[in-house]
């Protein structure tokens, strides 16, 4: 009996880091968006850009390293052509009823990549595929420890067979450029 009245205190504690953590920093949604190209008969480069995506940066206690959490609404992308948009969105490229979400989770980052840039671990979840990735994100003016806006720009390169993306080989490549263009804005504390 004495031990289930520890229970509820238990419980409090293991849920109490979760809520001493919350986002320093969000993805300002309006000034942020991601962007893709590939390679079409190896010729023609072929892009689009997703325009909504939201997501957190979290600083440790010590505000030493962060992890960013972003995820992108497959459907707010973006193309030249209506029909090649209508192409990535179906179940051979993105396949957007199925996976309307692309998520991305780094590992902890040092803060002071942010002025240096580097190499920025991570996991990509793409058409509920989740494979290690890295990016690299580039020089910033910012300081997280005190600046409330930051802009942020990473970029890398995915193949889009490790997401199950396998159509069309002999005519688009497989190799995907990524870039993401982030701004975030201090969260309201």
């Amino acid at each position: 009996m004495r031990a289930a009245a520890w229970l509820p205190l238990l419980l409090a504690l293991l849920f109490l880091p979760a809520v001493a953590s919350a986002a320093d920093y969000r993805i300002d949604s309006a000034r942020s968006h991601a962007e893709f190209s590939v390679r079409l008969l190896w010729v023609r480069q072929i892009g689009g850009r997703f325009t909504h995506i939201e997501g957190d940066v979290t600083l440790n206690p010590l505000r030493d390293t962060a992890v960013v959490e972003a995820t992108v609404d497959v459907h707010s992308v973006a193309m030249t052509s209506a029909r090649l948009r209508r192409w990535v969105l179906d179940p051979e490229f993105f396949d957007v009823r199925l996976f309307p979400t692309i998520r991305f989770v780094s590992a902890p980052l040092p803060v002071r990549a942010l002025d240096q840039g580097g190499p920025l671990p991570g996991w990509l979840t793409l058409r509920g595929v989740t494979r290690p990735v890295q990016f690299r994100l580039e020089p910033a003016s910012c300081t997280l420890r005190r600046d409330t806006t930051c802009r942020i720009e990473v970029r890398g390169q995915i193949r889009r067979s490790d997401y199950g993306m396998n159509a069309h080989r002999t005519a688009v490549s497989d190799a995907v450029d990524l870039g993401l263009l982030i701004t975030l804005d201090a969260a309201a504390r």
